[in-house]
């Protein structure tokens, strides 16, 4: 009837119009009035989220979900709906996720004023899996002074001419800091098993290696969480397809993208064994749904903060009792 399409138009307009108020400037760079990008667009979403008062979540159902996307050594990808909501109301899970950021936002100043512990978080996923949406949309509000994103391309021949964990290491997080590899070490276990780089004898012994080297990191304070955002094979192809055709996004699209996606099987089939061999108490694999954003960028956040909260650091104590003393 026109009264019931009045309202879904009304509703598609109001939805339209949330969305344009809540995006907002995903930088970490501090504006002329003192506010950072999170700031400005973090404030934008609570106001907007205010008038959509939908059932809050709670912290243990968000932490639920962490431990239900845990992944064990007998992990089935294919068991893993990448459209997976977990029962979350959309506006309740976006209302949620910057008050989780906060969270991480706090945990991360207090890990880097104790300087004791460190952080590593590794992203991992088929191409436009979302690594880099996560990174912008689920870090955005750290201190960049604590974090440090590095991504790992094709080795140079400095770095082939050394063990594969060498190019790796340096990067790890200092005390204090946290650190996010987009891409990583697993790619010696993934493109170079699908792609044949290297025969089956090199690159199946690396797994042990892998392990080694996680409780290496871990023995020297050093957290390890690793990410796999699981997108379907429909969603990869929206998303490729989006950057060809937006022109603010086709420097991202390689033809090589469209011959990987042929290969979708057995990179999946290289994933699974590879969160198989090397998830372990002291570096856990998380399978993540990637196809919702918003369903994505919840569940890394908890995730992280969950494991910030083990680390549990503190603010250090004053050298000098300074309760007394005023600055002339």
């Amino acid at each position: 009837s026109p009264t019931r399409c009045g309202a879904s138009v009304r509703r598609i307009d109001q939805r339209l119009a949330m969305r344009r108020q809540v995006r907002g400037p995903t930088s970490l760079a501090i504006r002329s009035d003192g506010t950072s990008g999170h700031e400005t667009a973090l404030a934008g979403y609570r106001a907007v989220m205010d008038d959509h008062p939908d059932d809050p979540l709670s912290d243990a159902e968000i932490d639920a979900v962490v431990e239900r996307c845990r992944a064990d050594g007998d992990v089935e990808l294919g068991a893993h709906d990448p459209r997976e909501r977990f029962g979350w109301d959309k506006h309740a899970a976006k209302r949620r996720a910057p008050e989780v950021v906060d969270d991480v936002a706090e945990l991360q100043k207090k890990l880097y004023a104790e300087g004791r512990s460190s952080l590593l978080m590794v992203l991992q996923g088929i191409d436009a899996a979302g690594k880099g949406g996560t990174i912008r949309s689920v870090m955005n509000g750290l201190n960049p002074a604590g974090v440090v994103v590095h991504g790992f391309g094709a080795p140079t021949e400095e770095e082939l001419d050394h063990d594969f964990l060498w190019r790796i290491h340096h990067h790890t997080p200092r005390r204090g800091r946290i650190a996010i590899f987009d891409r990583s070490h697993y790619e010696d276990v993934l493109v170079v098993r699908v792609k044949q780089i290297v025969p089956e004898s090199v690159w199946r012994p690396r797994y042990d290696r892998i392990v080694d080297f996680e409780e290496l990191l871990s023995g020297a304070g050093t957290s390890v969480v690793k990410f796999f955002l699981n997108v379907s094979k429909e969603k990869q192809r929206e998303r490729l397809q989006d950057r060809i055709d937006s022109p603010d996004e086709r420097w991202k699209f390689r033809a090589g993208d469209l011959d990987d996606r042929a290969l979708w099987d057995d990179y999946q089939a290289a994933f699974q064994e590879a969160i198989r061999r090397t998830t372990t108490g002291a570096a856990p694999w998380y399978v993540i749904p990637g196809d919702r954003k918003w369903v994505r960028n919840l569940a890394v956040a908890a995730t992280v903060r969950h494991h910030l909260r083990l680390i549990d650091p503190q603010y250090p104590e004053p050298e000098e009792d300074i309760e007394d003393i005023v600055v002339a």
